[in-house]
């Protein structure tokens, strides 16, 4: 876990309204080879998703009676749909992908989630139905929070004001609560974003992991390679005790997490179950989002708001660049390297970048190469080239169209969108601020500073800036 890049600003990424593109304007300080990068609008085709791409350890046959009992037993508890979305996950070779870190099966934990019980409200059948549509075709993956119902509000805002120690009889912190929790623009696009990239690249993992937190236990344990942190193990345990992971260490090689929901995950999870509308998350995406945002706002986040706390943050929404590395290392379990391009001022202004596109291009491309996928973080700007907005999505994979320019193929959970869609390179790479990469693509390209350094700079820096305000508070 590593940063390029580590005195760069660090913009906090979620959405504060929905994502429309805009281009960006050209400054004296962007590298003169990109005149023709600048564009209005970017190329948007939705393309059809192949479920093949995502099986790793390929397996299509079942080698033993066990396995055909469970694959029996769990199509018996399935809708027409469901049942023919089971048997593409087999002939795809996912059923039986291994890619987890007990080594179980997608097939042994939807067996799992059909035949033992679920936590209070979650319904097997639903968190079976949802898990097998999510892993058939991950983009149908979103971060679009539902509405809570009306005869469910007044009781909300009592928890919520409970919560965080509001006066319930006063109106304005009432009504205050209640804009809180109403959440129209959702700051998960990290977490549903590593949410995808799980589904997709590790879909064993992915029901493991929703087979834990849907559980009675609520909560899935993972086994971890502190290397995958950072090179030295006391900087290790200063990053999961920092993010105030739940661990234990029998050695100094690995940790074993838990990973959980904040509780009020599975209020708005239960919301879901009966009152899930179209573009709406569904009821593992409502837990899985839970899961992720919990890892990287050191355990301070708040379904019922969206809202989060944490030292790295002065932000109550989204995550930044270092959480998102921290949360994408330890869910994947990969040491993954942020590499920020763009250069942005303390008045939150592009002023340039980095590194060339050229160099970009092939960086993504090589990660691409090696079957990784590459979430990207990227900004949007007014007129004066000051960053208004900041989302996250994920480069899948690439190609050229007839005219020889490059495309990349992406996935964005806040577009409404259940398909894969397609963005310009020229359009796209002047927007990136920041990309998680792995190790061995940027490795000779820059130097390496371990993401810890960063987060313990932050963390002094934000504790400065409260000091100096308290002084002034206290002089006025």
């Amino acid at each position: 876990m590593y940063s390029v890049g580590v005195n760069s600003r660090q913009y906090n990424y979620n959405t504060t309204e929905r994502v429309k593109t805009s281009a960006v304007k050209k400054t004296s300080s962007q590298p003169e080879i990109v005149t023709s990068s600048y564009v209005s609008n970017p190329i948007i085709n939705t393309i059809p998703f192949n479920p093949s791409f995502t099986a790793s350890a390929l397996r299509t046959r079942m080698n033993s009676q066990e396995e055909k009992n469970k694959y029996n037993t769990i199509l018996s508890a399935l809708d027409k749909n469901s049942k023919k979305q089971m048997k593409e996950l087999l002939k795809s070779g996912i059923l039986l992908n291994s890619n987890s870190n007990d080594k179980s099966t997608v097939l042994d934990n939807l067996y799992k989630i059909a035949t033992k019980e679920r936590a209070t409200g979650l319904p097997k059948e639903i968190i079976l139905k949802d898990t097998i549509t999510t892993l058939a075709d991950p983009h149908v993956i979103t971060q679009q929070f539902g509405d809570i119902p009306k005869e469910m509000k007044s009781e909300l805002i009592d928890t919520y004001m409970s919560d965080h120690k509001m006066d319930k009889d006063k109106l304005i912190p009432r009504k205050l609560a209640q804009l809180d929790i109403d959440v129209e623009h959702s700051g998960t696009c990290v977490a549903s974003s590593i949410e995808f990239n799980l589904a997709k690249k590790m879909p064993a993992e992915f029901a493991r992991f929703v087979e834990g937190i849907t559980s009675p236990r609520m909560a899935v344990d993972k086994t971890i390679q502190l290397k995958n942190l950072t090179d030295n193990t006391l900087d290790s345990i200063w990053l999961l005790n920092a993010f105030e992971v739940p661990y234990k260490m029998d050695d100094f090689n690995q940790a074993h997490l838990t990973f959980a929901p904040d509780k009020n995950a599975y209020i708005r999870a239960k919301i879901q179950v009966a009152n899930r509308d179209g573009n709406e998350r569904s009821v593992v995406d409502a837990l899985m989002q839970g899961t992720l945002m919990q890892i990287g706002s050191q355990q301070t986040y708040d379904s019922l708001s969206d809202k989060r706390k944490g030292k790295f943050n002065q932000n109550d929404k989204g995550l930044i660049e270092f959480e998102k590395t921290f949360t994408e290392s330890v869910v994947e379990d990969k040491n993954k390297i942020s590499v920020t391009y763009q250069t942005v001022d303390d008045n939150a202004r592009l002023i340039g970048y980095e590194t060339d596109f050229d160099t970009m291009k092939r960086q993504i491309s090589d990660a691409l190469k090696l079957g990784e996928n590459v979430i990207i973080g990227y900004t949007q700007i007014n007129p004066d080239n000051e960053i208004i907005n900041g989302h996250e999505i994920t480069i899948i994979g690439e190609k050229y169209d007839k005219n020889g320019k490059l495309i990349y193929i992406c996935n964005d959970t806040d577009d409404d969108i259940p398909n894969a869609v397609e963005y310009s390179a020229e359009y796209l790479l002047p927007k990136i601020h920041h990309a998680g990469l792995p190790q061995e693509v940027v490795k000779d390209d820059v130097k390496l500073v371990e993401n810890w350094v960063e987060g313990f700079n932050s963390f002094n820096q934000m504790r400065k800036k409260a000091a100096d305000k308290q002084v002034e508070k206290n002089a006025a």
